[in-house]
């Protein structure tokens, strides 16, 4: 049953999650063909995390659309969870991967289904603390927003306190529903910037356009410099999404990479 209720049904964060969802799901067909180094796996493991994500944020949006807020937040949980991983994941191939290791036995081990990953706590603290990823991780951390936005979700998924069992029930009147749609909306927007921030900073080629690979099947030659073109569907997050909000992740990014980001 979803909530007649029209300034609820009508609230941005249903919108912006329906974007975040059209992303993910571009974004797992656009690194198909990356090929994931340190694993032997023909395709991008990254392809299945996001289209996973993807339907992720297409349940919280179900689920919200409910009028079951408590729930929502215990998925927000899991997509901050999944975006963590993801991160980890690649850092750790980055960090493990040589001509001498060629085949990373953790993350092979964790595709097998022979060895799950650490807990997300030691996964933080392993991105936290990367010298690779000093820059964004000096912008992110500046203040505790990402702190508050882990408590919130878990004392929604913990019962902490009463008022978020009353935010599963979507028969009762509650006042501040409306504000707790606004907060939603920050939340989920600040995972997907932190996500978007750490990966398109650590695989900058996972922002590249077709042009170039679609010339070299055509046997074409490829125009000058168009390995280096963003694909129009991730400038245009950056432009609605990212850069608005956090234009000092945008920038950061763009100082360390040779992608034509604008």
């Amino acid at each position: 049953m979803q909530v007649t209720d029209k300034a609820y049904t009508e609230h941005r964060v249903f919108i912006e999650l329906e974007r975040y969802a059209e992303f993910y799901e571009q974004l797992a067909m656009s690194v198909f063909l990356f090929t994931t180094m340190g694993t032997k796996s023909i395709c991008n493991i990254d392809t299945y995390v996001y289209s996973s994500m993807q339907g992720t944020v297409e349940s919280i949006k179900t689920i919200l659309l409910a009028g079951r807020i408590n729930d929502a937040y215990a998925l927000l949980r899991k997509y901050y969870d999944s975006a963590v991983i993801n991160v980890y994941s690649n850092l750790y191939l980055r960090n493990n991967f040589s001509i001498e290791n060629f085949v990373v036995e953790k993350i092979h081990n964790w595709l097998q289904g022979k060895e799950s990953l650490p807990e997300f706590r030691v996964m933080s603290q392993y991105v936290r603390t990367s010298e690779a990823l000093k820059p964004i991780n000096d912008l992110l951390y500046v203040d505790d927003r990402y702190k508050r936005l882990r408590a919130r979700c878990n004392d929604h998924t913990h019962y902490n306190f009463y008022r978020n069992v009353m935010l599963n029930d979507n028969e009762i009147y509650i006042e501040n529903r409306g504000w707790w749609l606004d907060r939603f909306a920050e939340d989920v927007r600040d995972i997907f910037v932190l996500h978007l921030g750490y990966i398109f900073f650590l695989n900058d080629h996972y922002m590249m356009s077709s042009d170039y690979i679609d010339a070299l099947d055509c046997s074409m030659q490829p125009e000058e410099d168009s390995q280096y073109w963003v694909a129009s569907f991730i400038q245009e997050i950056f432009n609605e999404v990212v850069t608005p909000g956090r234009p000092d992740i945008t920038a950061t990014i763009k100082a360390n990479s040779a992608m034509q980001l604008s």
